[in-house]
């Protein structure tokens, strides 16, 4: 900001020395003593302006109205204007020793002047106060961003805590009725168990926030193969996965919760038997990745949907804005009686 007002400060004397000998210039004559004049007379109101920068900031530490900002700075502006034109500027005509052209000046010549040194003082504190207000926003603006990035951190951890107890104990009940029927089943059950547990236990341990799709495809997988030891054929599963897209990256478990989402409210409340679509597709020439999961149960109002306490798919919402920002898209397509479809949509990158 400094180097900015120095500069603009420097051009102004600039202009201002070529402009008030113009019909000279125009002759081909150039006073020197005259620019001098200019570049003197230039230095005090640029170094006494520079004076309004720590009184804007204590007026914003002491949180002053509106009305009295201004009425502070109407009369700075009016001793300044004294200041600088009437006491300054004679000062330096006597060092410079610049004549005065006419014996009496008239009045326009002391009040033009005067007038124009309120609008310089207006200028510079309007500015001073837009780059304090610029700041104030930005760090309100990070502060924010930095509070929705620990709310996200603080989710993904209860995410990562939770894997739903629910689901702990269900699978863990399922498994051992399995043990009674079919031993082998029962172990290749407990060693998708314990894959789950350490994906999730890796990702914490080791800070890691992107995977490869594919291993949280697998992942969920592992996810779903356990919910079927207790759905049965009531879960069906349809994956339509693009082969090319496994091996790029995404946030960590930022699939499962949506698959979760689905078992919990279109699968676990009826006996019937549903569909479950997992969809991934590679856009290469927008660069995009897309995944879509999708139901056929009973759907749900969307005004519901976005006013629920669940914290999983909020969370996955989240991470992907704060993360990709505009670049990301996340859409719920539902409805009474026409399943859930969830649709994200995250720039390509490696794993």
């Amino acid at each position: 900001m400094w180097l900015f007002y120095t500069l603009a400060w420097i051009a102004y004397s600039i202009l201002i020395a070529f402009a008030i000998q113009i019909d000279g210039l125009s002759k081909g004559q150039f006073d020197l003593q005259l620019a001098l004049y200019s570049e003197i007379n230039t230095l005090p109101a640029a170094v006494t302006l520079a004076l309004i920068w720590p009184m804007t900031g204590w007026m914003d530490r002491k949180s002053f109205r509106p009305v009295s900002i201004v009425f502070i700075h109407i009369l700075m502006s009016i001793g300044f204007g004294f200041f600088w034109h009437y006491l300054v500027s004679g000062f330096m005509q006597m060092i410079v020793h610049v004549k005065e052209i006419e014996a009496a000046r008239p009045l326009s010549a002391y009040i033009w002047p005067f007038l124009y040194s309120l609008m310089m003082y207006g200028v510079v504190a309007s500015i001073f106060h837009s780059v304090r207000s610029s700041e104030a926003r930005r760090l309100q603006a990070l502060a924010a961003t930095q509070a929705q990035g620990l709310l996200v951190v603080a989710e993904l951890a209860s995410l990562r805590n939770k894997l739903n107890p629910h689901f702990l104990f269900n699978t863990l009940h399922s498994i051992i009725a399995l043990m009674r029927k079919d031993g082998k089943a029962a172990e290749a059950a407990l060693f998708r168990f314990s894959d789950m547990l350490r994906y999730v236990l890796d990702t914490e341990k080791n800070g890691t926030t992107h995977v490869a799709l594919e291993e949280e495809l697998n992942f969920v997988r592992d996810y779903l193969n356990l919910e079927a030891l207790r759905l049965g054929h009531r879960l069906n599963v349809d994956w339509q996965l693009d082969e090319m897209a496994g091996g790029f990256g995404l946030p960590a478990l930022s699939v499962q919760p949506l698959v979760e989402n689905s078992i919990k409210h279109a699968f676990n409340p009826r006996a019937q038997p549903g569909n479950l679509l997992i969809k991934t597709r590679l856009k290469a020439l927008r660069g995009e990745l897309e995944i879509t999961i999708r139901d056929d149960g009973p759907g749900a109002d969307l005004a519901e949907v976005h006013a629920s306490s669940g914290i999983g798919v909020k969370t996955v919402e989240r991470r992907l804005h704060l993360e990709y920002g505009g670049r990301a898209n996340f859409t719920i397509n539902t409805a009474p009686g026409q399943g859930f479809e969830i649709c994200l949509t995250i720039p390509i990158s490696s794993a």
